[in-house]
């Protein structure tokens, strides 16, 4: 039973996100001008979690505070972050992850494409 049925929906409600299925990994991935802010599949054992990108800092602090959030899996675990979906971390940590995680990216674009996409 996965909690979180929000989850994409939330993303989606962000402008300028693009959503895309990568059957390789079997999992959906949420993009913004085709850079990866946060993505839904399983680990190894099938498990559902959400991977998000994170400023190092805030992902260390939310990993000390919360045994679901895990360093990034198969990804560079610095700056992802995995949260079991079937575990109890507080639906408002997981939107605070999402929303930092897109604006990580927001700011990596040029200040041109970040008019676009905010108007």
């Amino acid at each position: 039973m996965m909690n979180y049925d929000w989850l994409d929906e939330y993303c989606l409600s962000k402008r300028g996100v693009q959503k895309e299925f990568k059957a390789d990994w079997n999992a959906t991935r949420y993009m913004l001008n085709g850079k990866m802010f946060a993505m839904h599949g399983g680990d190894k054992e099938g498990k559902p979690i959400i991977t998000v990108k994170l400023d190092p800092m805030f992902g260390q602090l939310l990993r000390n505070q919360y045994r679901d959030i895990v360093p990034g899996y198969y990804m560079n675990k610095e700056h992802w972050n995995s949260l079991y979906l079937e575990g109890d971390v507080p639906d408002e940590v997981l939107r605070d992850m999402l929303d930092q995680a897109y604006q990580i990216v927001l700011k990596s674009l040029s200040k041109k494409l970040q008019t676009e996409i905010c108007g």
